[in-house]
């Protein structure tokens, strides 16, 4: 079977700038449950899956019994910022231009169907979107590999000729747990340090940044089909 190479993108803070909107949407919905976790904490766990995110602010020994309720309360606080939602600078150019380069482009993530078709249309590029993956590809999230896994099965494709561009240190950790390389951007609040230290391949600003470089990144050229 011929597979082709391919770019799989994480969307939030890596696309869209949504991470501290998430941030904030957390936040407020755990201290409505009577938990009160510094901004700052919330923040550097953006990126995770609701499960994976509430074991590593509140401990994996808690009462699970109200999971359920503050991941809902978090979706519904965060769909009133889908109207403000933007791209982060170039987003969508960028997508077009590893399409042109001959990548596959993916959108690894695992937001709600509803989420993503909203935050599709604020990105604009399904012309060059390949395939997508939503929570209901997945049963362990971020940073387990397997969505980044899951993408590259939409993408048919494998770890060899796949790169992901993420933005924060779960995005990194997953990759190199499905065995492929991270680009990674600073957009969702993380440092080049920080992203370098767990293992990002190279490190941009954000998506405007990693276009006019794009002929020196690893984006740059797409290795042959097998």
């Amino acid at each position: 079977m011929t597979t082709s190479p391919a770019a799989l993108f994480d969307v939030d803070g890596t696309l869209l700038d949504t991470t501290y909107l998430h941030t904030l949407a957390w936040w407020e919905a755990l201290r409505q449950y009577d938990h009160t976790v510094p901004a700052a904490r919330v923040h550097r766990a953006i990126g995770m899956g609701a499960d994976r995110l509430l074991d590593h602010l509140l401990g994996e020994d808690r009462d699970r019994d109200e999971d359920e309720a503050v991941t809902a309360a978090h979706d519904a606080l965060y769909a009133r910022y889908w109207p403000v939602v933007r791209p982060l600078p170039e987003a969508a150019e960028l997508l077009r231009s590893c399409a042109r380069r001959g990548w596959r482009v993916v959108l690894a993530s695992s937001a709600s169907e509803r989420e993503l078709t909203a935050l599709r249309a604020v990105l604009d590029a399904d012309e060059v979107i390949a395939a997508v993956t939503t929570a209901d590809d997945v049963a362990a999230t971020k940073p387990e590999p397997d969505l980044v896994r899951a993408a590259l099965d939409r993408a048919d494709s494998t770890p060899g000729q796949a790169l992901f561009v993420g933005d924060t240190l779960w995005d990194v950790t997953a990759a190199a747990r499905a065995g492929m390389p991270c680009v990674a951007v600073e957009s969702g609040g993380h440092s080049a340090q920080d992203l370098l230290g767990a293992g990002a391949a190279e490190v941009h600003a954000d998506t405007g940044e990693l276009l006019a470089a794009l002929d020196a990144s690893l984006l740059g050229r797409p290795p042959l089909p097998d």
